[in-house]
């Protein structure tokens, strides 16, 4: 039997709300368990000890999705936390691809995993200065050269402006690779959305302005956190 996955949420339908496939039709499946501790992580539940997870194999995610929304999708987004941590992620990955459905996985590029080569879509999100995490360069030196340029994208999340002069670094070191730059969401846990939705675009703007007048970020792509403009902070859409 293969190793199970812990996983804390399986959702949708709903859309993908970062990096290289936002606005995509996607469904969720949201693993425990991370190896960095970012300060401003959204999804702090899934390694705080806030959440908890249960022990799935693949065929039992698989039919969780299917129950969910059956003949409804045919990609599938894996999240955490840090997917990256769990081996038994590749079965799951071959059943969907045996059935023809995409797959999509975000890592910060500190651990592989082999089966990452069978992902359709692979962001990988190196974390700037803010999260208080250190990048490790000679790991995303290997993803990058790794992975295929087709299956693979990079996104730094900006809060301020040494955020924004890490990703510029990100960018000199890895040029021929999409450059996505998102705007950080500094209150993760504010019911209040209308404050939200002002604060984030007021940033969402900020970055706009600095990317515009940069002549070294003429081929980088400005996000906002789509999801988080739609839902605010809510969980599970």
């Amino acid at each position: 039997m293969v190793k199970p996955i812990p996983v804390l949420e399986v959702f949708g339908p709903t859309i993908q709300g970062e990096g290289m496939v936002i606005g995509q039709k996607t469904m969720f499946v949201r693993t425990g368990g991370c190896d960095y501790r970012c300060s401003w992580c959204d999804s702090a539940f899934t390694w705080d000890g806030t959440g908890k997870s249960e022990a799935l194999q693949p065929e039992e995610i698989i039919n969780r999705l299917d129950a969910l929304a059956p003949s409804q999708y045919k990609h599938v987004t894996i999240s955490g936390g840090n997917p990256l941590l769990h081996q038994g992620i590749a079965q799951l990955i071959e059943q969907l691809n045996e059935r023809g459905i995409k797959t999509a996985v975000e890592t910060q590029g500190s651990l592989w995993q082999d089966w990452l080569l069978a992902v359709d879509d692979v962001t990988i999100s190196p974390k700037p200065p803010s999260s208080g995490m250190k990048t490790d360069w000679d790991k995303l030196d290997y993803f990058i050269d790794t992975l295929e340029p087709s299956q693979l994208s990079l996104k730094v999340v900006v809060f301020d402006e040494i955020d924004y002069a890490y990703a510029k670094d990100v960018h000199k070191r890895y040029p021929t690779t999409s450059l996505y730059l998102q705007v950080g969401n500094e209150d993760t846990t504010t019911g209040d959305q209308n404050r939200l939705l002002t604060q984030l675009l007021d940033r969402y703007e900020q970055l706009i302005n600095w990317t515009m007048e940069d002549t070294e970020m003429n081929y980088v792509r400005v996000l906002p956190q789509l999801h988080t403009l739609l839902w605010g902070n809510k969980r599970g859409v």
